[in-house]
């Protein structure tokens, strides 16, 4: 449903965490990585079903790198899936609604920081935090720049009806878990339901092709490719 099954997903050390925040009442634990120069417009980097992980950690200081205030909320609470099935545990111990409350708290803080400079916020995940993304944008008009990386949609998709955010998306054409053809339907429902126009995007690729810790579907140029619309995209926004 995921990741491709039964991949062996050892990270050699627990959750990254940096941060401590409230989230609706109830602590919350994240990775934060501010830019060279101290200041920027604020992006939330959502996990893949495995956690929060080296690889999600990378990103959100590639985007730090980048002149963004990156914030990596860590969803499991410090826990980090070892294998597939663990992961596909691990994901549906956490209700969507969960998710997203603990996301639009991660959003609070990350606005809250004086080093943010923009009014709202980029949102990139992958996977189920691909997913996440956009059950995150239909839900908080603070998303204005929305990037699924090949993202899973866990049931019923979003309503739509109060989404803000611009959808630059990213898939993977030989990507079983996610089949292109059921693209059409979902930028169908974001038209119709909030008249924006998602930019769906497809690679020669497999699932999880961004992730360049896992050699057997990592895919360099079509992740350089994804990378720099990325970023051109959350620059372009309405951050």
């Amino acid at each position: 449903m995921a990741d491709t099954p039964d991949t062996p997903r050892s990270t050699g050390r627990p959750a990254h965490q940096n941060v401590t925040f409230d989230s609706n009442g109830t602590p919350a634990h994240g990775y934060l990585a501010l830019p060279p120069g101290g200041s920027g417009p604020g992006v939330i980097v959502i996990q893949e079903w495995w956690g929060l992980t080296d690889h999600i950690a990378d990103v959100t200081d590639r985007l730090a790198a980048e002149g963004f205030v990156a914030l990596a909320p860590d969803l499991y609470g410090g826990n980090v899936a070892h294998e597939s099935g663990e992961a596909f545990r691990m994901m549906q111990d956490l209700p969507v609604e969960r998710g997203v409350e603990l996301l639009s708290g991660a959003v609070d803080h990350l606005l809250s920081l004086s080093e943010v400079t923009s009014d709202t916020v980029g949102a990139v995940g992958f996977c189920m935090g691909g997913g996440f993304v956009l059950y995150l944008a239909a839900k908080d008009p603070r998303v204005s720049a929305a990037v699924p990386f090949y993202g899973v949609i866990q049931g019923e998709l979003p309503d739509f009806s109060h989404l803000k955010a611009e959808i630059l998306g990213h898939y993977g054409e030989r990507d079983e878990a996610i089949p292109v053809a059921t693209l059409d339907g979902l930028r169908k429902a974001i038209k119709e339901q909030s008249g924006i126009d998602a930019d769906f995007r497809v690679y020669p690729a497999d699932h999880a092709f961004f992730n360049d810790g896992r050699p057997e579907v990592y895919d360099p140029e079509s992740s350089a490719k994804a990378w720099a619309a990325t970023l051109g995209f959350l620059r372009s926004s309405r951050n």
